[in-house]
């Protein structure tokens, strides 16, 4: 059914929740894991940030702990992720990887947003759900550790 599993992860407690459940897909389906962080390098982004060049150094190698990290994770389950790390709009990136890798689900964690919050700021899932062309998992469930490190 899934050959390749895109993981996208951010080192949130929702990315987390993504991680488990994405690994846990992996193990039943045996799908490969390519497992990716994008940097936001937009307008907004660079606005938030002072358009500091410094701040996206900075703000790149706090993303390559959280891929090591994810990495980490998935291969303390039994799974052999590929890592990536691109720069950009996420839901551009998100597409396009996955389009490049023939991936046949791209997973990702679900941040809970406010009316306001969702209403003026644009929904990376909502995004995702109109541009790929593979099924979307918006994570939301608890795997616990008795499901990813059990016998079955």
């Amino acid at each position: 059914m899934y050959a390749k599993i895109l993981l996208c992860y951010d080192g949130s407690r929702e990315g987390r929740l993504a991680l488990r459940e994405g690994a846990r897909l992996a193990q039943i389906t045996g799908a490969d894991v390519i497992l990716l962080a994008v940097v936001e390098t937009g307008a907004a982004n660079a606005l938030a940030q002072g358009a500091d060049a410094g701040a996206l150094a900075h703000q790149q190698a706090d993303f390559e702990e959280i891929l090591d990290e994810g990495h980490q994770r998935l291969s303390a389950l039994g799974l052999a992720p590929k890592v990536r790390m691109e720069f950009g709009d996420p839901v551009a990136k998100i597409t396009q990887i996955a389009t490049e890798i023939g991936a046949d689900v791209v997973v990702v964690g679900h941040h809970q947003q406010g009316i306001w919050t969702r209403w003026m700021s644009r929904s990376v899932a909502a995004g995702l759900g109109d541009s790929l062309k593979c099924s979307l998992l918006l994570a939301q469930k608890l795997v616990e550790d008795s499901e990813l490190f059990g016998n079955d």
